[in-house]
């Protein structure tokens, strides 16, 4: 009995043993791969405004919901308008993942608002060749650029106060050159991408995106009072493009093209109300006009020149009906032009309206106005065809013999004639007046027989 017992457990240990060997000897399991987070780039390239600021806004948001560990924003711009770059930059301090600004590529740059937007971003690459910079914010006078002064008005410094202490603030935050970024707004100083690394402006130069995602691997990154380590070597990179209705956006918010479609807006549906039932221009015109003003109220308009356009639109729509010869036109036309010069309040890069455009328009507006008047003229010549005076010098047929008076078919109707030279039935005669229900009427062959 204790022997079986013994044998038993002696098996057992036996096939423990056995057991555990064949554990050690067989090959370890592969361990499951770690696929890194995606990598989001997003691309601007021209002056911010309202489209790049939902465009940026959207993307940043997007690539947290679908778990990406960055988001490269490729910049290229210009400048831009000060209401989109806060805008940009707001989305920017409050996404919940690092954000790259990389100024490429060769040849591009971040100047003016886009300074503002890499010193606001938690890592700042450049490609060689490029620069940055140029930040010092733009007054407009009424001419459209900016005011020069000999002495600086307390609105300017007020802007200038402003920027300089909003720079410095991004750039103490992320712990980069808070003194250049201060000059970039007071002095208008630029660097290009080696000088900014030396400067400390920058944290990386790299000659393209695969590059800079090799030197992130492996960086500490804090967001929002906690570090993040990026994982970029290797990692998916998602480039999402601006869609549809960002290029749509993009292109109404264009201050030239707002004008424009303003402008055909409202001839359009000026030319359905002078014409009603023509329907293209109705249906035309509204599309534009609508299109337009939803541009403009994206813009930072002046409404004393939106204003002067209407007025001058007004004007020129009133030489049509009134008998002024060109004189309501021509104040319309110069009411007009002023009206685009001042339309737009802003210095910003890429937001003005060029004075060619302006001039176009003005000149289209002009030929409109003086056509209207040439049409008005030639029909203030041209022979009554309806009403008393089209009788005169019409024809027709005698109904029965008159030596002084008499009845005749004229234009399908019957009209008592007087004439001064005998008439026979059935003879061609000519109307050579009116007076009241009576015509003075002469044979047609021979009218200065009429008295």
């Amino acid at each position: 009995m204790i022997r079986s017992a013994s044998s038993r457990l002696a098996l057992t240990l036996l096939a423990a043993l056995a057991a555990a060997c064949l554990c050690v000897l067989a090959p370890a399991a592969p361990a499951p791969a770690i696929h890194p987070a995606p990598v989001v780039t997003l691309t601007v390239d021209g002056a911010i405004g309202p489209a790049n600021a939902s465009y940026l806004a959207t993307g940043i948001s997007n690539a947290a919901r679908a778990g990406a560990q960055l988001v490269v924003i490729e910049i290229d711009t210009p400048g831009g308008l000060d209401t989109s770059m806060r805008a940009i930059i707001r989305a920017i301090l409050t996404a919940p993942m690092p954000v790259a600004c990389y100024v490429a590529p060769s040849g591009a740059r971040a100047a003016s608002a886009g300074t503002y937007i890499l010193y606001a971003c938690h890592i700042a690459a450049m490609a060689p060749g490029t620069n940055l910079g140029a930040a010092t914010p733009v007054a407009v006078g009424p001419g459209g650029v900016a005011d020069k002064q000999a002495t600086p008005s307390a609105m300017e410094h007020k802007q200038m106060n402003d920027a300089a202490a909003y720079i410095r603030g991004l750039a103490q935050l992320r712990g980069r050159n808070a003194d250049w970024a201060e000059r970039a707004v007071r002095e208008a100083v630029s660097l290009s991408a080696d000088e900014a690394l030396k400067e400390h402006v920058v944290d990386y130069v790299a000659p393209d995106l695969p590059r800079l995602l090799a030197l992130l691997d492996g960086r500490s990154v804090a967001v929002s009072g906690q570090a993040r380590v990026l994982h970029t070597a290797g990692a998916p990179v998602e480039n999402e493009p601006p869609n549809w209705r960002t290029r749509l956006l993009a292109a109404i918010t264009t201050p030239s093209l707002a004008l424009i479609l303003v402008t055909v807006g409202v001839y359009g549906l000026i030319f359905e109300f002078m014409s009603p039932g023509a329907i293209a221009p109705g249906v035309t015109g509204t599309i534009c006009l609508l299109l337009g003003l939803y541009g403009l109220q994206l813009l930072p308009v002046n409404y004393s020149g939106l204003a002067l356009i209407m007025l001058g639109i007004a004007f020129m729509v009133a030489e049509a009906f009134l008998p002024t010869f060109g004189a309501i036109g021509v104040g319309g036309v110069i009411a007009f032009v002023i009206g685009a010069l001042l339309l737009f309040d802003t210095g910003a890069p890429g937001f003005g309206i060029p004075l060619a455009v302006v001039a176009t328009v003005g000149v289209l507006a002009a030929l409109l106005v003086f056509g209207t008047v040439s049409v008005a003229l030639r029909s203030r010549r041209r022979k009554p065809v309806t009403g008393a005076e089209a009788l005169v010098g019409s024809t027709g047929e005698m109904l029965d013999d008159a030596a002084r008076d008499g009845w005749a078919n004229i234009g399908g109707e019957t009209w008592r004639v007087t004439t001064a030279t005998p008439l026979l039935r059935s003879q061609r005669i000519r109307v050579l007046a009116r007076r009241g229900a009576v015509l003075e009427v002469a044979p047609e062959d021979n009218p200065a027989q009429g008295a």
